[in-house]
């Protein structure tokens, strides 16, 4: 059996040191792998490494793009606790440290109830009545979007012609393209796949968005279906940027929440 895409993208091979893998094209922005896909990628190593099945907190510091070609992985368990494992853990490539990574790693009821949630999934249009991410002025996405189905709030979707609503605001729907199901492991992706919220806002150079740390929460098992997501730039100072996302699933449960620390483009 073909194993979906994102599987084979984030496969591990066993070394006697530790794990290994290859950074395959297109889960990239014009060539440096998305940051989300990179999470992913090192919390797959640390939770192999955990013995633990669901990365339930991670932090992500991106000290220098990834590309495509082969990664090692460094990880350690800081603690083996009864309900979870503190991790550490880096992406390496011929000596260099690439991405250093902290997380905690458990396990996650899918049946289990959220006793208290104070906010609501994003108001999002039917997936007809969103814009479907599409090539934009004439080039293609790269690979990443190749990979994903995203279709875009209509009163976000203007930023990617350039015409920023002012909102600061990057909603929309999100599934894998070869119908792969939604996991936690997935959710690492979805929370770095969206155009940028800051590209809604006026008077900035558009441009790529580098990040300097990621952080993602890991709140529930996604139920089955396309992930509703809500990301909100709010505070720009300094030529940096704090994108917040929550992700919530088919059901209307939230399921993750994250946090960015990037950078502004510059002339």
């Amino acid at each position: 059996m073909t194993p979906f895409e994102f599987d084979a993208a984030v496969a591990l091979d066993q070394t006697d040191s530790g794990w290994s893998a290859t950074v395959p094209d297109g889960w990239d922005i014009n060539g440096n792998a998305n940051g989300g896909y990179v999470l992913a990628l090192g919390a797959n190593a640390m939770r192999a490494a955990s013995g633990r099945a669901h990365p339930l907190t991670i932090t992500a510091h991106y000290l220098a793009p990834v590309t495509a070609g082969p990664v090692s992985f460094d990880t350690q368990v800081v603690k083996q606790g009864k309900r979870f494992a503190t991790m550490t853990g880096s992406i390496r490539r011929d000596g260099r440290e690439l991405i250093r990574l902290l997380g905690a790693f458990g396990d996650l009821d899918p049946d289990m109830e959220q006793t208290f949630i104070n906010g609501a999934p994003p108001d999002l249009p039917p997936l007809d009545q969103c814009i479907r991410r599409t090539p934009v002025g004439g080039t293609a996405l790269v690979g990443l979007a190749d990979r994903l189905n995203m279709w875009l709030h209509p009163d976000d979707a203007s930023a990617l012609e350039d015409e920023p609503s002012g909102s600061g605001l990057s909603r929309g729907w999100f599934e894998f393209r070869d119908g792969r199901p939604m996991d936690t492991l997935a959710l690492l992706l979805a929370a770095d796949a969206f155009p940028p919220a800051v590209f809604n806002i006026p008077n900035l150079i558009r441009g790529w968005v580098p990040t300097v740390e990621f952080t993602v929460h890991v709140r529930g098992v996604p139920s089955p279906g396309p992930l509703q997501c809500r990301f909100e730039t709010r505070f720009l100072s300094g030529g940096v940027l704090h994108e917040d996302g929550e992700l919530w699933d088919s059901a209307g449960r939230l399921v993750a929440i994250s946090r960015q620390y990037g950078l502004l483009a510059r002339s």
